[in-house]
């Protein structure tokens, strides 16, 4: 969650900032009453923004500049430098922007401007917009509409109330945020933003009358209707997998359940060596609770990050005391044993499962759109139906190359759903941002930026023992992803570079050159 900042530089409104220490591509840092503040130069001129993300709090000043835009080095949240309007999520409300002047060679702030500039009226105006899903797509969608000048309804159907999942693997399951961190936003919040939450599950679509029907009786008919269903833990098909004891972690609720299973618990199995499998692993530890890694694979996320990555992580985990049980499968789960496919067994008072996700395409698939392992998009997030636009993890969407990807990230989900609500209103906005998530291991945060699926090549450039590492994955000699620790503002770059398909750029990076 947010960390507090020290503050640096000078006082920009009695010492102020040389104009020749601004830069235009690394923000200069200083201060105004007491809190952070970067000065940055642009083509169009100075500008002066809050030094602080208002997602995490992380500090700006240790960020890059790009297309008029600062870039958060966490988590890679962008801001307009002349707004302070949040347009790249993981962020979601402005940061500050101050007035400045130059006198004597030197840069002043003078006083912070009026907060919510609002938007022209959009280009086009549904009738009405149903959101069906309340996750990272449907909740970034819903903000977009509003924040483009939409004044129509909106309602957004789903089982629970817009919350940052990636913190229910995180802080949350580790004893270390509150619960009242976890929503995105309080009930006044969309309340005053006229988004009407409906806790209901949706049976069917009616293409033709434009209407969704819910399983409780009711209907709501839409001029926009997003799909962002998001998607459902894969089970695990052995006996005992329905234990009361055996959990997986997709919401709030499970991720409750989880620590509520932990009273009296002394130990636990962990089913899955993925990304959530080890930030679980983690959270527990951190609870003093023994815990035990099995999975099929010999090193965790080698395929995914490659084997020196997937080394130096597991390593991580064994320093704070997870054991690992690689190369093995589990057959069955009793009360409190898990027994592995080489005759073997563990003794665990909890299971926690995590061995992927399945998208939820089923309400698309009875409605009759194209759908193909997810639901088929264009480049604007719309599916085979003019009316009908999907963005999250179901969403199959034209990828590097026009090739068509899934792929299951919340900061991804989050820009389609916001990418899809600027569509909806006509200003034609094709998504190419190239994915990004992140995942922390006790004190090492990892970062991935591009598309990880398929690479053949792995470079590396550091070293993951020294926390100073950048590695790159290539598919036939073109490097499609970059993973690092502690490279926070080199793997900025690298996004934009990825974005740009400036393939010298990433080189420069790893140091091919």
């Amino acid at each position: 969650m947010a960390h507090q900042q020290d503050l640096e530089g000078p006082d920009l409104t009695e010492e102020g900032i040389s104009v020749d220490q601004v830069g235009g591509d690394v923000p200069s840092v200083g201060h105004v009453d007491g809190r952070p503040v970067v000065v940055v130069r642009t083509p169009a001129g100075l500008h002066a923004v809050g030094g602080k993300c208002t997602h995490y709090g992380g500090p700006l000043s240790k960020g890059i500049c790009v297309d008029g835009e600062v870039r958060c080095p966490w988590h890679h949240a962008r801001f307009d430098l002349a707004t302070g309007e949040a347009v790249g999520a993981p962020a979601l409300d402005p940061i500050p922007v101050y007035d400045i002047d130059v006198r004597d060679g030197m840069v002043y702030v003078t006083g912070k401007r009026e907060e919510g500039r609002p938007h022209a009226a959009p280009p086009t105006s549904p009738e009405s917009v149903v959101i069906v899903g309340s996750g990272a797509a449907g909740a970034a969608a819903a903000e977009t509409l509003r924040r483009h000048g939409y004044e129509g309804p909106i309602s957004m159907v789903g089982s629970e109330k817009p919350v940052d999942r990636p913190n229910l693997s995180k802080d949350y399951l580790a004893g270390t945020a509150q619960e009242d961190w976890i929503p995105l936003r309080s009930d006044d919040y969309y309340a005053q933003a006229g988004i009407d939450l409906m806790q209901e599950h949706v049976a069917s679509i009616d293409r033709e009358a434009r209407t969704v029907h819910f399983e409780s009786g009711g209907s709501l008919a839409y001029d926009c209707l997003l799909l962002a269903t998001g998607a459902e833990p894969r089970q695990l098909p052995i006996p005992g997998a329905d234990l009361p004891h055996v959990h997986y972690l997709r919401t709030l609720a499970d991720s409750k359940a989880i620590i509520s299973a932990l009273d009296g618990a002394h130990r636990a199995v962990i089913v899955g060596a993925g990304f959530i499998g080890l930030e679980v692993a983690a959270s527990l530890r951190r609870r003093e609770i023994e815990t035990t890694v099995v999975a099929p694979e010999e090193i965790p996320l080698a395929a995914l990050v490659g084997e020196d990555l997937g080394s130096f992580v597991q390593s991580i985990h064994e320093e704070h005391g997870v054991e690992f049980r690689l190369g093995r499968g589990v057959e069955r789960i009793g009360a409190d044993t898990v027994t592995l496919d080489d005759g073997s067994s563990i003794s665990a008072e909890l299971v926690v499962v995590g061995i992927g996700v399945v998208p939820r395409i089923g309400l698309a698939e009875d409605a009759g759109l194209e759908t193909d392992d997810g639901v088929i998009v264009d480049d604007h997030m719309q599916t085979s139906d003019p009316h009908i636009w999907a963005a999250g993890d179901i969403a199959r969407y034209p990828g590097p190359g026009g090739d068509p990807v899934r792929i299951e990230h919340w900061v991804l989900a989050e820009r389609q759903g916001q990418a899809a609500a600027r569509n909806m209103l006509g200003h034609d906005v094709a998504f190419s941002d190239p994915p990004f998530f992140w995942s922390q291991h006790y004190d090492i945060p990892i970062n991935v930026t591009g598309q990880l699926g398929g690479w053949d090549d792995a470079v590396v450039s550091g070293d993951p023992a020294e926390h100073d590492v950048m590695v790159g994955y290539r598919k036939a000699g073109t490097i499609r992803a970059v993973a690092s620790i502690y490279r926070d503002r080199d793997n900025l770059r690298a996004e934009a570079a990825l974005a740009d398909g400036d393939q010298a750029a990433l080189r420069h990076l790893l140091e091919l050159d």
